[in-house]
């Protein structure tokens, strides 16, 4: 199929794509990569009078890296993601969970803003960002605001974006942590059956801090504070680990689908979690 006829936007500047968005309301929607709304478009799934490619809004495009603080435009690809050395130095489980996304046609043209924007369970960086704990900057008529990754996200495609703001930037803390991202697909360029995003700080052999969040095992992305607390001050043996797993076990609610029943998922889910949290505490 093809999309229905629609008005194409291609605004310079943040205030302009905003303005159009206020005046054509529903019927309006932004572009970034376009893997998410041109399938729907096609489909008709989506029926939009309006489209704002954001392409040419050079401020969405630029990596900072000062500090201890990383911020990351919102039309930055995946594979910009993958190739900026700043970026893997300051938080390498960025480049790690990048190169698990799609295939490399796809990561050269989707981006991060358009990846945890659109609120869909099955994107890897949504989870990826809660394990961060990164904020996510919206820009509307009403001014700038930040909203936490991990209250961003209320239901599968509803978040706390409203309808006339536009995610422009992604802050993150630079991290010196143990790290590992761990995902099951069934083929290349298939979303997770289970993921496991895994950040852990160690001294004198225990754990002191550590944040787990998983993926499309529920119909959001799961911080799973109840994991990371049962490795804090462990030293992350087998024993810590399965208490790890059955926090998170707690905390997410699979759906059964064509990746395979609710009892498969929770498997999954429990071999990924267990594979980051054991490599993320070798490299911690």
């Amino acid at each position: 199929m093809i999309p229905s006829g629609f008005e194409y936007h291609r605004p310079s500047d943040l205030p302009t794509a905003v303005k159009i968005l206020d005046e054509h309301g529903d019927e309006a929607r932004v572009l970034a990569g376009g893997h998410s709304i041109i399938p729907m478009m096609k489909l008709r799934m989506a029926d939009l009078s309006h489209l704002i490619d954001l392409q040419d809004v050079a401020s969405l495009k630029e990596v900072s890296v000062a500090g201890d603080t990383v911020t990351i435009g919102a039309m930055v690809t995946q594979a910009e993601l993958i190739s900026n050395d700043a970026l893997a130095k300051a938080a390498p489980i960025l480049r790690e969970a990048a190169l698990q996304i799609a295939d490399p046609q796809v990561r050269y043209v989707g981006t991060v803003g358009g990846n945890v924007a659109n609120g869909d369970p099955g994107n890897d960086m949504p989870g990826l960002m809660q394990c961060l704990g990164a904020t996510y900057v919206l820009y509307g008529s009403d001014g700038e605001r930040e909203v936490d990754a991990r209250e961003f996200y209320e239901a599968a495609y509803m978040t706390a974006r409203a309808d006339n703001e536009i995610l422009t930037h992604i802050k993150i803390k630079a991290t010196t942590a143990g790290y590992a991202y761990e995902k099951q697909k069934r083929k290349i360029g298939d979303y997770a059956t289970a993921a496991a995003a895994v950040l852990i700080e160690q001294s004198g052999g225990k754990v002191t801090s550590a944040s787990i969040a998983m993926t499309n095992l529920s119909d959001t992305p799961i911080h799973s504070t109840g994991a990371g607390d049962a490795l804090v001050g462990t030293a992350c043996d087998a024993a810590a680990i399965s208490s790890a797993i059955a926090a998170m076990q707690a905390d997410i609610l699979p759906n059964e689908d064509n990746r395979g029943p609710i009892e498969f998922k929770r498997h999954v889910a429990a071999t990924m979690l267990r594979r980051a949290i054991e490599r993320a505490w070798s490299r911690a």
